[in-house]
């Protein structure tokens, strides 16, 4: 029993309708689709769901959206005749300009773009078509309510074997339709697995897996094979183009797989997301994949004798009253440094040096801006003595300059920080060096 989730990419024309049918009629176990919008055709085209959100926008300022919703209009046609389907489209695209005005939600719009697509292809298909509305539901606090959703997904597959759900959106519990945020069609497709409790949630896309690096540092970095839960999460912290939290703790919790497929490489293996590996092969590499951030800035506070724990409680306090997260401390003697975005501290970057300067009364105060943050992560490093002085060395040998280091206390990952000038630099060296 497999649930298959397929993105926007995977639904964008017939001839990925085509792949999509393939895919699923390939393999007896995926028996429940979760469908999103048609996605882009090309770079210069535009997201179902973008039109749509303009749509709304047009509605609340009064200006007509009639050309919009025909291009949108146009292109369900399109994919409805290519395939020679019988969904009497226009039709309901009448219903759907009878309730165009300013009191239209801006989600019920926007989840049309699901709703439309899923259709379609529950018909090519030949699968039951359960509208999201019917078994996915928010709580009044805006939360998924899991059990209600799962209960309903459970009663929806026992009673039709093989159903299509269009993703992104449910039922909030005033009763009206809520959108979850981009990239709910995963977490869609995640409920759908718990709920049933599928051998495997798949997760198709325009992607072979997860790399082991940005592409657009590194040349054809390779797919990462098999990685943990915590890899992932540890991943997707450091800025990693990587699933959301929310569409992968329904079927963590569950112990289920998932797996990151290409639509358009459908024999590639892609990447196996599992809660752990008992065995690894000895010929890997030591690093499961790499990522970073840029743009974070050093607050270093120097104070002779200091009470250690005081002063770090103080600058917390300072640090949270102006909303900066602060993403890493480090501590000596008589020094407190703590790194927080760049962008997160703003303006309010002056007024905290000021309050340290009044609450703390430090020696001294300096900050460094420009600074990036490049972790190197992999479950394999926790049992190699010395990994850290082997990635140290390699950075230092091209001339890359480490600003401030931490690890994790799992040991998952060894967190670099140097300047913005030398962000792609270390990704390559910590690609080059250890992940391959």
């Amino acid at each position: 029993m497999k649930v298959v989730k397929f993105g926007g990419s995977s639904v964008a024309e017939a001839e990925q309708f085509k792949k999509v049918r393939n895919i699923i009629k390939s393999d007896e176990g995926r028996r429940i689709a979760v469908i999103s919008a048609a996605g882009k055709r090309s770079k210069e085209d535009h997201k179902l769901t973008d039109l749509l959100f303009l749509c709304h926008a047009h509605l609340m300022y009064g200006v007509s959206c009639d050309d919009i919703m025909d291009s949108i209009e146009q292109r369900f046609v399109e994919i409805r005749d290519a395939l020679s389907l019988s969904l009497d489209i226009e039709s309901e695209f009448a219903k759907l300009r009878g309730k165009l005005s300013k009191d239209i939600s801006a989600d019920y719009l926007a989840s049309r773009g699901e709703y439309f697509t899923a259709m379609l292809m529950a018909e090519y298909l030949g699968y039951k078509f359960v509208d999201a509305e019917e078994c996915v539901f928010f709580g009044f606090d805006g939360q998924v309510d899991m059990d209600k959703s799962c209960a309903a997904i459970k009663e929806a597959y026992d009673k039709y074997g093989r159903i299509v759900i269009p993703g992104f959106y449910g039922r909030a519990a005033t009763g009206k339709v809520k959108v979850m945020s981009r990239g709910g069609s995963d977490i869609t497709g995640a409920i759908a697995a718990a709920a049933v409790g599928a051998e495997v949630y798949e997760n198709w896309t325009d992607v072979s897996g997860i790399l082991m690096a940005d592409p657009r540092i590194v040349k054809s970095p390779k797919p990462i094979e098999k990685i943990t839960y915590s890899e992932l999460r540890e991943l997707a912290f450091m800025g990693a183009s990587v699933l959301h939290e929310e569409s992968v703790q329904p079927v963590k919790e569950r112990g289920i797989p998932l797996n990151i497929r290409n639509t358009n490489e459908p024999d590639h293996p892609g990447t196996m997301i599992v809660d752990a590996i008992e065995k690894e092969p000895d010929q890997e590499g030591l690093i499961t994949g790499i990522a970073g951030r840029r743009n974070f800035t050093i607050i270093t506070v120097s104070k002779h004798e200091m009470n250690t724990n005081a002063m770090l409680r103080r600058v917390l306090e300072i640090m949270e009253r102006y909303h900066a997260p602060v993403e890493h401390i480090n501590l000596g003697l008589d020094t407190i440094a703590v790194l927080a975005s760049s962008s997160a501290l703003g303006e309010g970057l002056y007024g905290i040096l000021g309050d340290i300067q009044k609450i703390c009364h430090p020696d001294d105060v300096r900050v460094q801006d420009s600074i990036s943050l490049v972790a190197a992560v992999g479950r394999k490093m926790t049992f190699r003595p010395g990994t850290s002085g082997q990635l140290f060395k390699a950075l230092g040998e091209k001339g890359v300059n480490i600003r401030t280091i931490a690890q994790g206390a799992d040991e998952l990952s060894i967190i670099v920080g140097v300047d913005n000038s030398d962000f792609e630099t270390a990704v390559k060296v910590l690609y080059d060096g250890f992940a391959v």
